[in-house]
């Protein structure tokens, strides 16, 4: 087959996340339907650059790199394990991208993954990173997916390594607790912003 930029762009954003739908690469990819973008993937599929798995139940095909797609965009030649338990936060994430994407018009070269974030950091300590950075009116703005309530001094370990390392940080959870939480530290860390995740579940 001769790939196409389209080909290109879709790649990349299957490689630059830890899980990714169909529907997602529907609307980073622009395609005006489903129907076009999932023969465009079927193409890609049997041309070996792309694999689908059914991990979790009632969860469509997620889609990866196969080594041949991960060497023609020179990324590691390692497979990405696929971690169950954060199958459903990936998701969100990956909706929240989209959000702020359609939203605010931003370019998608304007949004950082964390995957890319961490191959910026290089081997060594496994430092905290967002789930991805929005550069935005020359704004780095971290955003932060947070589904479960996590001990109080955690939270706000990433908080304040947002605080130091960001313009403004951005959570979007669908938990009160945590919500109630974020509020609390936004007295002590001005640059916090947080939201509900219906708020992007219901601009869908």
């Amino acid at each position: 087959m001769v790939l196409v930029e389209r080909d290109y762009e879709i790649l990349k954003e299957v490689g630059r996340w830890n899980v990714i739908l169909g529907r997602h690469i529907k609307e980073l990819a622009k395609f005006s339907g489903s129907r076009a973008c999932d023969r465009r993937l079927k193409i890609l599929l049997d041309a070996g650059y792309i694999d689908r798995r059914r991990i979790l139940y009632g969860v469509p095909y997620l889609y990866t790199l196969t080594h041949k797609g991960r060497i023609l965009l020179g990324l590691n030649k390692r497979e990405d394990k696929i971690r169950v338990e954060t199958i459903r936060h990936d998701i969100y994430v990956l909706e929240t991208v989209i959000y702020f994407v359609s939203k605010y018009q931003i370019p998608l070269q304007n949004i950082v993954s964390e995957k890319e974030l961490h191959i910026k950091d290089g081997f060594g300590i496994r430092k905290h990173q967002p789930d991805f950075v929005i550069n935005y009116n020359d704004k780095k703005i971290a955003v932060e997916i947070e589904l479960n309530i996590k001990a109080k001094p955690k939270l706000e370990k990433n908080i304040k390594d947002n605080y130091l390392n960001f313009d403004n940080q951005i959570w979007l959870t669908n938990d009160n607790r945590v919500f109630d939480l974020l509020i609390y530290f936004k007295g002590e860390y001005a640059n916090i912003d947080a939201m509900r995740l219906e708020e992007v579940k219901n601009a869908k």
